[in-house]
């Protein structure tokens, strides 16, 4: 039975979907365990037993926050070999991407990013082309290393819960010596919505909302959805650059992706094609946007975005 270890940094008070997502795939692979950077509340550590995970490892530094990737990479090599795992995994947040390229080097392993399936011989399967082909690949290398995107697989606990053993890992002094170090932090507001690159449900909106994402907002807020934007949106100033999917932003996988006024250029199809359903609203009948939309409106987004809202509403009330 493969061994498999899942790197989950800064679990916070209750641990994200897409950890669950994690351990859930670790465990139907071959016997979990968890490298955790952070606190670990009650009830983080309640879901891991509820998750078949056998063993949490903890860093022997406390302040690996402190830092950026480097000593988090340097801990997990170390949980690695502790725990003598075949497979790692990690979200595919840019972090994630990062610290699995270290780790990559330091284990002299493969790496594989943008996973959406993996097997417990480790040949993991990506999305490409806007869904139309699937590619397995697999590292010949005795770790694979692999950043899995979010909403492909269904969380579901153990059918018995475990007892973790708990285990504190050694992080190699060298890792911090050289490290960038964090030296300040500053709160980001809280909007109330999913975080992006784990939501069921993306609104996004591109150039065609000429400034105004009031309605590509509101549509949001009644579906419970994060929301995204193209590159020419965030460059305008109309919202922030955290929201923008694409090539040179975030990846996403939502169940839904609504895009709105966006002309679909390769560029953007890179950060949300393995979405489940693509809906695409845009004026312009010859957009890209349409080749890879399940479902397309030919129309003016500040016309369809607010009926949409509002029978959603209705719908809803």
């Amino acid at each position: 039975m493969a061994k498999v270890l899942v790197f989950i940094d800064n679990p916070g008070a209750s641990l994200k979907k897409s950890s669950l997502e994690l351990l859930t795939l670790a465990r139907t692979l071959g016997e979990s365990t968890v490298a955790v950077n952070g606190d670990v509340s009650d009830a983080v550590a309640a879901t891991f037993a509820e998750y078949g995970v056998g063993t949490v490892f903890h860093p022997s530094a406390r302040d690996l926050n402190d830092f950026l990737v480097a000593p988090k990479a340097a801990y997990l090599s170390a949980a690695v070999e502790s725990a003598g795992a075949g497979i790692v995994l990690l979200d595919n947040s840019p972090e994630g991407k990062e610290i699995a390229a270290r780790l990559g080097i330091r284990l002299s392993a493969g790496v594989i990013t943008d996973a959406v399936a993996v097997e417990a011989d480790g040949t993991a399967h990506k999305s490409v082309l806007a869904g139309s082909y699937t590619t397995a690949c697999k590292a010949s290398t005795p770790v694979s290393v692999v950043t899995v995107k979010a909403n492909n697989v269904v969380p579901e606990a153990a059918a018995a819960p475990s007892s973790p053993e708990a285990v504190t890992i050694e992080v190699p002094a060298d890792s911090t010596a050289a490290a960038a170090r964090i030296t300040a932090r500053e709160q980001k507001a809280a909007s109330g919505r999913p975080d992006l690159t784990d939501a069921r449900i993306v609104v996004a909106g591109g150039r065609g909302l000429d400034g105004d994402f009031g309605p590509v907002e509101a549509l949001a807020d009644v579906l419970g959805a994060a929301v995204g934007a193209s590159r020419a949106a965030t460059d305008a100033g109309w919202i922030s650059h955290d929201a923008q999917v694409g090539q040179t932003g975030k990846t996403v996988s939502p169940q839904l992706y609504i895009s709105a006024g966006i002309s679909g250029a390769i560029q953007q199809k890179a950060g949300m094609q393995t979405a489940k359903v693509i809906v695409a609203i845009n004026k312009d009948a010859e957009s890209p946007v349409f080749e890879i939309a399940d479902f397309g409106i030919i129309g003016d987004v500040f016309d369809v975005l607010p009926q949409a809202t509002e029978e959603i509403k209705k719908r809803k009330g």
